[in-house]
């Protein structure tokens, strides 16, 4: 997650929280345990634009349609690299989603991976795609009508085996195994190092001591992660009578069309953890707020339902050929409200090119940065006077004409936005038609949405009691 974005000035003339203080900033304004949905309550209070001061470091949120477009110009303003993604670097170092712009292996790796995610590779994920779900079905039809299932944890299981299996030809065996995978388990706790990382008190003395242990706790996840894909690496090059024309197989063989070069192997790595980590944690927070809100608004299921039906008759079973999922347009509306209100990618920073002004009023010099509050952004008031309602026909092609096309932006914005953007959709798409098409979907009454906030967006402790269709 990039809760932060980074300027080098204060601009005391730009709304901030009240309680500002000597030294301390505004720290007492901060909660580190849900800093998404604590900024977008400072942006209700104080408005599109304002900045916050921990200590010497001042961060700008942006929430605001007009300044958002600004931010999106791409002569303008770049992606940055700030703290939250500095902290993930040790990950994914010069990954896709960690790349400095400067660094080439990244539009190394865009050129030659964009092959990966035009329309016929998409229908070679296809049928993976659609097993790995019929997998989870059979793992849920084992606890209808008798135990509820525990839904995030369940979606983060689908999304990883997809992006696993079609990506890699890796299998994590999540509906095989009673105990987590050694991966997941590495994969999580780095996670949870890197943001806990992006909130500590810069006091660096006591940092290492308070954080020894979890520092070589962490270095042993990151190089438990670097030797099980390095084997998965030294496994295809040993076998090229296996190539596949999968992201890994373009990784070890294809060539950077301008430049002519291949990725390094430690490049190959970094490239294959970054997909791994972003290809199912967006997708699983998607899958499970959308989930969510179909449980609790049973007339939009049922709309779903119509049109799922019209496709494949109820009392049958589905077996989906690729060009049928586009024409799923409701489901996909159901996906787009679900990303408007929680985008399981909460924002971006955008850092100025050169010297310029923000909305005719705010400095900013080269370099300086502001971070983009998707989910604030996302109620602006041009959705309306109840922007935190769940109505799909927002995504009405008429009512999508009438409103800013900077408005909605849940899978980022210009040259760095998310490369995967088609593959998640396919994949949302089809594991919510097989879902809705065979379950009745029986919210527990007393539960309210807990957004927990980690790299992206899930809900925490959401369960569903399934009944068969």
């Amino acid at each position: 997650m990039e809760p932060m974005a980074v300027l080098t000035v204060d601009r005391p003339s730009m709304p901030h929280p009240p309680r500002r203080i000597p030294l301390l900033g505004d720290l007492l304004d901060v909660d580190v345990t849900k800093p998404t949905q604590n900024a977008m309550a400072c942006a209700r209070r104080l408005g599109p634009i304002y900045q916050r001061k921990i200590f010497n470091y001042v961060f700008t949120f942006v929430s605001g349609v007009d300044l958002a477009t600004e931010l999106n110009d791409e002569s303008r303003f770049q992606k940055h690299v700030g703290v939250a993604l500095r902290n993930l670097r040790p990950i994914g170092n010069d990954g896709l989603f960690t790349a400095y712009n400067s660094e080439p292996n990244w539009s190394k790796a865009h050129n030659i991976l964009m092959p990966a995610f035009t329309q016929s590779a998409m229908r070679s994920y296809h049928q993976t795609m659609l097993d790995t779900v019929r997998e989870l079905i059979v793992h849920w039809d084992e606890r209808c009508d008798s135990t509820p299932v525990e839904v995030t944890p369940d979606m983060t299981k689908v999304t990883l085996e997809t992006i696993g299996r079609t990506g890699f030809g890796y299998e994590f065996g999540s509906f095989d195994r009673a105990e987590q995978d050694p991966f997941v388990g590495a994969m999580i706790r780095s996670l949870r190092f890197a943001q806990k990382a992006s909130f500590t008190i810069p006091i660096p003395i006591l940092d290492r001591a308070i954080k020894r242990t979890a520092i070589r706790r962490n270095q042993a996840d990151l190089a438990y992660m670097a030797e099980v894909v390095d084997e998965v690496i030294r496994s295809r090059r040993a076998n090229p009578e296996e190539h596949r024309d999968d992201l890994l197989g373009l990784m070890l063989s294809a060539e950077d069309p301008e430049s002519g070069e291949r990725l390094d192997d430690e490049n190959v790595r970094d490239q294959v953890i970054t997909f791994l980590i972003a290809g199912h944690e967006t997708s699983s927070g998607a899958l499970s707020f959308a989930l969510y809100y179909l449980a609790n608004n049973p007339e939009i299921a049922e709309r779903a339902r119509a049109e799922i039906y019209s496709m494949w008759p109820k009392g049958t079973d589905p077996d989906p050929v690729f060009e049928q999922i586009p024409k799923l347009r409701y489901v996909r509306r159901v996906l787009d409200e679900t990303l408007r209100l929680w985008p399981t990618a909460p924002g971006y920073m955008r850092e100025a090119r050169e010297d310029t002004v923000l909305g005719g009023r705010y400095p900013m010099k080269a370099g300086d940065a502001a971070f983009v509050l998707l989910p604030q952004l996302h109620r602006d008031p041009v959705w309306g006077d109840d922007p935190d309602s769940f109505d799909p026909d927002r995504f009405l092609p008429a009512n999508v004409r009438t409103r800013p096309g900077h408005v909605y932006k849940p899978f980022g914005t210009g040259i760095r936005s998310c490369i995967g953007r088609q593959f998640a959709i396919h994949e949302i798409v089809m594991a919510l038609a097989l879902l809705l098409h065979r379950y009745d979907l029986e919210p527990e009454p007393d539960y309210e949405l807990d957004v927990t906030e980690l790299l992206t967006l899930k809900p925490e402790g959401f369960r569903l009691r399934l009944h068969r269709r």
